[in-house]
């Protein structure tokens, strides 16, 4: 089974691709951003399933997704992401993709996950998909709106506002305002700051 991960964040990628890497008959190819992952696609491909990071450089949202599907011959394409919500996950899979899988996910059922798109079924894990979107119990959280935490959790992974405000579906001035907020209500100095803080408080 011949699979390609295109994301942008290193640690999240060498991870993921240490755990398929260890399945029998599993061979990973890793890339770092959207256009690399269309040149592997084009030379190597068509890929029994291209795993996708909604928020990586050059992803550019459904359009990425729509792309990378036509490159791929059809043949399975899913997303996975740290940030975007369950409305991005339900219109990614309305879009046709092969699924949809958090990075939270844990490593056994990365794999059921995998295995699951690459037989061509369509994957989403029902907890994330079902559970109410409440604001975690942590004093930190209080302090935010649900918005603000989602924006912060892609400060805590090294997004730009522009690739936050692809993952959320916002515009990138919009994001700009809830950094600038959520800094103020964190007491933070800077977005580096603030991700700083939510690691400490254990927020992510």
């Amino acid at each position: 089974m011949k699979i390609l991960l295109a994301d942008d964040h290193e640690l999240v990628r060498d991870t993921i691709a240490a755990f398929l890497s260890r399945e029998p008959g599993m061979q990973i190819v890793v890339v770092a951003d959207f256009a690399e992952a269309a040149e592997r696609i084009t030379k190597e491909g068509p890929f029994d399933l291209v795993l996708l990071d909604w928020g990586m450089p050059g992803m550019d949202g459904f359009d990425g997704l729509a792309r990378a599907k036509t490159l791929n011959y059809g043949s399975p394409v899913g997303i996975i992401s740290g940030t975007a919500n369950r409305t991005i996950a339900e219109k990614a899979l309305a879009a046709g993709a092969a699924g949809f899988v958090p990075k939270s996910l844990p490593a056994k059922s990365l794999v059921h996950a995998v295995r699951f798109m690459a037989a061509g079924e369509q994957y989403a894990p029902i907890r994330f998909m079902t559970e109410k979107e409440d604001v975690p119990e942590n004093p930190l959280a209080t302090k935010l709106t649900k918005r603000e935490l989602e924006v912060l959790g892609g400060l805590v992974e090294g997004h730009s506002n522009k690739e936050i405000a692809l993952a959320l579906d916002l515009q990138e001035v919009t994001v700009k305002l809830h950094v600038k907020t959520l800094c103020r209500k964190i007491g933070a100095r800077n977005r580096t700051h603030a991700a700083i803080i939510a690691k400490e408080e254990g927020l992510f």
